[in-house]
């Protein structure tokens, strides 16, 4: 999510530019009926602003609003120049034949979606009704809202942080850099938190928001140092631990998050 406000950003240079061609394959057009639906519907269009709900890019235009989701590995690019520089999971490279979708404007620049696992996606007109609050505005009164469970024990936090209905942008490395940050496991059922333990994750969940996003994502976050096989907790050397929760690979810290 922090990745993509940096796109957000990247795009908004493009505010008054008119789009005079699109293109995009099969994968990025996958919501679409067609490759071709997003060329004859960009083409014509005048960029008015920018936006970004979650994980969603937004691109208001004099017409209908437009979208890109960028997966685990997309990146945006104006031209030559990406809004980061590389991905925990992605290659680190620029290949043309991984360019998923694009825009041509009328001043000659060009917005380049660049995907190499092809899970990036572009949408026309895209329904914002099941997204939750955005995690870089998200309230007090909003987080308490997502770690209040109305019945039973409810998912485990880290599930419950990666669901976009309830929280929208937390992704899977944001995910385990909160929870590291607040000392908690991940497994923790969520109507199982203490005060304590709330108290801790709304702070670490504010400050992890800020201090990513100045260094410019996710990807370097505190934690990455311990997410590899045999893996030590950058902050007190012990052994992380590994399993999947909520769908997603998560490291946790064996010692300091209880």
């Amino acid at each position: 999510m922090l990745e993509v406000e940096s796109y957000r950003q990247l795009a908004d240079r493009l505010v008054g530019a008119t789009i005079t061609k699109g293109w995009s394959d099969a994968y990025a057009a996958k919501k679409l009926l067609s490759p071709a639906q997003w060329a004859r519907t960009v083409k014509g269009l005048s960029v008015t602003g920018t936006d970004r709900r979650g994980k969603l890019m937004l691109i208001e235009t004099d017409g209908v609003r437009l979208a890109m989701r960028f997966g685990m590995t997309g990146v945006l690019l104006i031209d030559s120049e990406a809004g980061i520089e590389g991905l925990f999971y992605g290659p680190h490279s620029f290949r043309r034949d991984w360019i998923r979708a694009g825009m041509s404007f009328g001043d000659g620049r060009q917005l380049l979606l660049h995907d190499p696992r092809r899970l990036a996606r572009v949408e026309i007109d895209p329904d914002l009704s099941a997204l939750g609050p955005d995690a870089l505005t998200l309230s007090k009164a909003e987080f308490t809202q997502l770690v209040t469970i109305a019945r039973g024990e409810g998912p485990a936090i880290k599930a419950r942080l990666l669901d976009q209905s309830a929280v929208a942008g937390v992704g899977n490395l944001l995910g385990d850099e909160i929870l590291f940050r607040a000392g908690v496991d991940p497994r923790t059922p969520t109507g199982r938190l203490s005060a304590d333990q709330r108290t801790a994750l709304f702070r670490s969940f504010t400050q992890t928001m800020r201090t990513l996003q100045r260094r410019g994502g996710s990807h370097l976050g505190d934690h990455m140092p311990g997410r590899i096989a045999g893996g030590l907790c950058p902050r007190d050397a012990a052994p992380m631990r590994v399993d999947i929760i909520g769908g997603r690979t998560s490291y946790w810290c064996s010692l300091h998050q209880k």
